[in-house]
């Protein structure tokens, strides 16, 4: 992927929706809930504070991060779909 975020936004690559339940029910399509977790693919350099300095980004790739159900952007490249979201949309770090 040849793609970076600018500024204090990252691209989350969303988990893959769960097929079956617990119980072993499988899932239609229509009823799948969208995930609100995923993993950092990619950050950008942080956010320039009012006085002009850089403020670095507290994510880094490889995190596996919680965010709300309708942040970000979505975008499909090569086939895949992503997410573009500011760093402030991220609610946890999981793990």
């Amino acid at each position: 992927m040849n793609l970076k975020p600018l500024h204090d936004r990252v691209i989350v690559k969303p988990a893959t929706p769960e097929e079956t339940t617990k119980g072993g029910i499988i899932i239609p399509d229509t009823a799948k809930e969208k995930p609100m977790q995923g993993s950092i693919i990619a950050v950008g350099a942080g956010k320039v504070a009012e006085n002009g300095t850089l403020a670095p980004m507290t994510l880094k790739v490889g995190d596996t991060v919680l965010y709300g159900k309708y942040s970000g952007t979505e975008v499909s490249i090569d086939g895949d779909e992503y997410l573009i979201m500011r760093e402030g949309d991220v609610f946890a770090v999981i793990g």
